[in-house]
This record gives structure tokens, sequence and C-alpha cells, in this order.
């Protein structure tokens, strides 16, 4: 068999992604280690092309849609993804020729056995790389929902939940910011090393470096397409980490010798931060439902020379006796919607429902009624997700205050105002969507 080149890979991974509900991150990661002899360059070309389409699959489909006599739900399958695919690189991939793009997409529906319809590929093809400064949209300010959905790709039903708790104008700032591809964040393990050593160690095997906007343990990296492959990473030297989610640990405001509870701990990289900033004393118990996931974390640990992390296999709703009242600190990094993650998971978008997340949001309760017990008076409990949804924060955080004895306290690691909550956004703060309350237990 003939090895598929970097269009051909993008392909299949768009339609194991749209036809086989896959993870963007998942399948591309299985489509590498299956396309070895796909180099570095190549790898970023496919990516970029998968997660690109993905982000912008609303808008390219509505464009399909202006110039295709064949309705686009009757569009099959596999021409349908290669007339995206190549609609996105010619729409937002300035390096790429319209005519590259034109040609290799009907050379894959020829290669895929469509012969037949290589010269409709061919024609719509055309006449979008030739009519695309021209393509009309619906007014944002008489449409604005329906201009939002299409030009920056949501769902309808989002965007309507959104306006719910975000005037339009914030709303078009999230969506642009989240249609943008992020840049690697990492967390200095200060166990190890210091940001000024890392960033020239960093330096020195070819990276770009900068420093973050919030944490002053983040360091923002390009010129790498494997960060696992360094190392700096290999000698433990620091773990990679969004910077918002690094505001959340800052939150909990750490010490050294304190007892910790990580409740949802998995992948780990908040456990893991939490122990650099009591430097390596005191205890950290993360826990986590699955128990693959709890094997990962321990090698994360071993990796970062970390000793004072407890890990167990638990369902965090489900109270636990002898841990309540033992701990400093709780952190609840609880299970979301990941709204605040699509620009690095854009299927996020189409793969969740206003359903699930009124489901979340009673799951979120139940882990909230078991965390309350934990804290000591007078102690700590951070709850924090990566979603913007009111439903699954603020709501939740009323919720939570009318139940049990606990008040918001200002979160003294934030710059600016905040009343002991705070949501962070990619346009505001350069980061991935954040919300973060933090509690004080009173009785």
């Amino acid at each position: 068999m003939a090895a598929v080149n970097e269009r051909e890979a993008a392909l299949f991974a768009l339609m194991d992604i749209t036809d086989g509900g896959g993870y963007n991150n998942i399948v591309l990661k299985r489509s590498f280690e299956r396309e070895k002899h796909l180099d570095k360059r190549q790898k970023a070309f496919v990516t970029e092309i998968v997660n690109g389409t993905l982000r912008n699959i609303i808008r390219i489909d509505y464009i399909i849609g202006k110039f295709s006599k064949t309705p686009v739900k009757k569009i099959k399958v596999m021409i349908l993804n290669i007339l995206r695919i190549s609609v996105y690189q010619i729409l937002f991939m300035s390096k790429v020729p319209p005519s590259a793009a034109v040609n290799e997409g009907v050379n894959l529906a020829r290669k895929k056995g469509y012969q037949g319809l290589s010269g409709y590929v061919n024609g719509l093809l055309r006449t979008i790389a030739r009519e695309k400064d021209s393509i009309n949209y619906p007014d944002f300010e008489t449409n604005p929902k329906e201009n939002l959905s299409i030009v920056y790709s949501y769902p309808e039903w989002l965007i309507e939940y959104l306006s719910t708790f975000m005037e339009n104008d914030e709303i078009k700032c999230f969506c642009e910011a989240s249609s943008r591809s992020p840049k690697i964040s990492i967390c200095v393990n200060s166990l190890k090393t210091t940001k000024e050593e890392l960033k020239t160690i960093l330096e020195k095997e070819g990276m770009t470096v900068s420093e973050g906007r919030i944490s002053p343990h983040c360091l923002i990296v390009s010129g790498t397409a494997d960060l696992s492959s360094s190392k700096a990473y290999q000698e433990g030297l620091f773990h990679v980490m969004d910077e918002g989610a690094m505001a959340v640990v800052s939150a909990c405001g750490p010490k050294p010798g304190e007892t910790i509870y990580d409740l949802c701990a998995a992948p780990g990289g908040k456990s893991f931060y939490l122990s650099y900033l009591m430097e390596n004393k005191g205890f950290v118990y993360a826990s986590d439902i699955y128990e693959h996931k709890i094997a990962l974390m321990k090698k994360g640990a071993e990796r970062l020379g970390i000793d004072i992390m407890e890990l167990s296999l638990s369902d965090a709703s489900i109270l636990k006796e002898d841990m309540k009242e033992k701990a400093d600190c709780v952190l609840l990094d609880a299970p979301c919607s990941g709204l605040g993650l699509i620009r690095k998971k854009p299927d996020i978008k189409y793969n969740k429902s206003m359903e699930d997340i009124e489901e979340l949001s009673k799951i979120q309760r139940k882990l909230l009624d078991a965390a309350a017990f934990y804290p000591k008076i007078g102690g700590r409990l951070i709850y924090s997700t990566c979603t913007l949804s009111k439903k699954e924060n603020e709501d939740n955080i009323k919720y939570f205050i009318e139940k049990y004895p606990y008040e918001l306290e200002k979160i003294p690691s934030l710059q600016g105002d905040n009343n002991g909550s705070i949501r962070l956004t990619p346009h505001e703060h350069g980061t991935d969507g954040f919300f973060i309350a933090r509690l004080i237990r009173r009785g």
C-alpha cells in the first residue's frame, strides 16, 4: 500500500472525527503513529488542516452551500470532507496557493474512487477560490447571533446560551480568540531549576521562549513539534500546563508543610504545580476515577522528582469519612463541558449540548457536596472548571454557599479586583477559559 500524503492523512483524520466520533487530539496522535513517514513539517501541516477545518466547519459548509448546486447535506461524505479541507486551505492558509488546494482536492477525489465527481470538485473549488473575497455573511449589527454562528462556526444553541450571560461584543471577542491556535505554555519545575535557567536551556535546544502573563512559573515556547523529546523535559525540568490552570493552583495559596487534596487530579498538572509551590514538603493527596490516569500521574511525579504526592483511585462524589476536616486546602477542578478549551479542542463545539451542561452541573454539585467536609475550619476550597458556562460556575457557587458554611474570599494571587471568583478567557488573558472560585470554611 502506497504511503499517504499530508492531505490524505488530514482527510482520514477529519473523517474519523466528524463521522467516527473521535477526539481531535487522540485521532491526530493515532494518525501520526500510523503514518511514521511524515516528517515534522508534514505533521504540522496535517494538524493545521484538521484543527483549522474543525474550528471553521460551519462557516466552510455555509460557503460550500452558497456555490454548490447539490445541498451540503446530500453531498457524499468523502467528497464533502475533501471539499472542507480544500476550502480551509483556500480561505485560511495564505502560504498554500489556491491552485494547489484545488488540484490536490481533485486528485484526492480521484484517488478515493470518485472520478465521476472530480469535475464537480474542480469547478466548485475554483469558483470559491475566485469569489472568496466577495462572500456575504449575515450582518453582525442586525443579526448578531446568526453572524457569530456562521463566521466563527459555533452551533446556534451555543451562541444562544452564551448570550444569556455575555454581551454580543464579548461573545465575538471570545469566538475570535478561540479560533486561533494557542501557544504552548509550560510550568517550570522550581524543585530542579529556575525560570531563567530553563529559558536558557530551552533556547539552546532551539526553541523560542517568552514569559507568561499571569504565572511567575510560566514560559511560552515554540519551535518544537514534540516537547517530550526535549532533554529538559526528560530531566523533569518542566511539565506542559496552560497558564490558566496555573492560576487555579496559585489561587489555592499552597504553603510548604500543608495538607492539600486534589480531588479530580488527572492528568496531574495541578498536583505537580502544588508540589513545586510547597517545596516538596507536606502532603498532596491526588485522586482520580481512572486507574490508567493514576499510573500516568505516578510516572509524571517520578520524572519531576516529586515525592509528596499520594495517589489514590476514588470517586470524588462519594464522601470519605476518614478525610473529613483534614485538609488545609481542597482543590476541586471539576469535570465540565470544556467550553474554555475550544481553541485546543475545536470538536468540543459540536460534541456538547445544553443537555450535557445541565447534566454536568448536577454532577458538579455532587462533587461539591462531598468536598465541603474536607477542609479544616478556616480552610480553603478552590472550585474551578475549564468552561465559561454560568450553570457550571456561578450558579454552582451560589448553590454551595447557600447550603454550606462557606464564603467567597478575594483571590490574592490574581491582579485586579475580584470578589472571590474570576473568569479567565482567551481574549482577555491569553489563557484557556477558566472559572476559579476561592471559598473559606467558616463552620
